[in-house]
């Protein structure tokens, strides 16, 4: 009798937990189809990616990923996108600070230019960018006699990237700044604080998280990033050649293995990466969090 008594109380308990309606309704629907997205997008092909680079064997991979070519190309590409990640986190924040707290003639198209990045082709940015810069350029005529070479160098790969990841910033940090409440910055100035420590002790940990949000997502932008690039870099072997091109390369000679262990290379350090940009993040906000309550 105890014993059938507790089997009813346990199954009506977890019956009724089961049937317990959610906050949101939709709940299944709208997993199942996440779910199902996730998976025809992205886990399937990234798992064929994997697939495809052991079928050539752990020694052909080895040999594929660790080769002198691809080990200087993955130093290009990696070096070159966090430090375009970095200056657009710099330039992207002054440029967002200035859009949301000042007034000043032609705002507005300062503020559509922005986005050019997003609806430009990267093959006209590219292009358009070695024109610029080349030794013959509208700027680049300027620096060559001063020593300084952009085009077909680290350094034009470098503003490539920063080009196309700086609207990544800006729009990451616009929103925050817009938000951000004016009489919290008011109320520190009255008790004393200047204007730098307003900044650092005040705005500063506030939209943090959303600078590493705009650094990671530049960051990620710039690794695959190949069409702005391809054209100033020059493809010079050990130097400028970045690993997107090499994976093209390995395709265009029927390597699909090859290309495939490359891929899959860039991808598993992106991914530690950029685990480690979000794990700085959510601390930061945790902390924001904790100090504000």
């Amino acid at each position: 009798m105890a014993v059938s008594s507790i089997r009813f109380t346990w199954r009506s308990s977890v019956s009724l937990q089961f049937k317990r309606p959610g906050i949101l309704p939709g709940f299944w629907p709208s997993f199942s189809y996440t779910v199902l997205y996730l998976s025809l997008i992205v886990l399937i092909p990234l798992s064929a990616v994997f697939l495809k680079a052991a079928s050539a064997g752990w020694s052909k991979i080895w040999d594929t990923i660790s080769s002198p070519r691809v080990v200087a190309a993955y130093k290009v590409s990696f070096g070159a996108s966090f430090a375009a990640a970095l200056a657009s986190v710099f330039i992207g924040f002054v440029i967002a600070w200035a859009l949301e707290r000042y007034e000043f003639p032609g705002k507005s198209i300062v503020d559509a230019l922005v986005d050019i990045p997003f609806a430009l082709p990267t093959a006209v940015a590219g292009i358009s960018l070695t024109s610029l810069y080349a030794p013959n350029g509208w700027i680049g005529r300027y620096l060559t006699p001063l020593g300084i070479k952009v085009a077909f160098t680290p350094l034009g790969i470098t503003i490539a990237l920063i080009f196309i990841g700086l609207p990544f910033v800006v729009r990451s940090v616009q929103p925050v700044l817009e938000d951000a409440d004016h009489e919290v910055e008011e109320a520190a100035s009255s008790l004393g604080a200047g204007r730098w420590q307003v900044f650092r002790l005040v705005l500063f940990p506030a939209f943090r998280p959303a600078l590493l949000t705009g650094f990671a997502l530049a960051f990620a932008r710039g690794l695959g990033e190949y069409g702005s690039v391809v054209f100033i870099s020059g493809n010079l072997p050990m130097k400028t050649e970045i690993a997107p091109l090499l994976i093209i390369a390995k395709l265009e000679q029927y390597d699909y293995a090859g290309a495939a262990a490359i891929a899959v290379a860039m991808l598993v350090a992106s991914f530690l990466m950029l685990l480690v940009i979000n794990i700085v993040q959510g601390r930061s906000r945790r902390f924001l969090e904790t100090k504000l309550s």
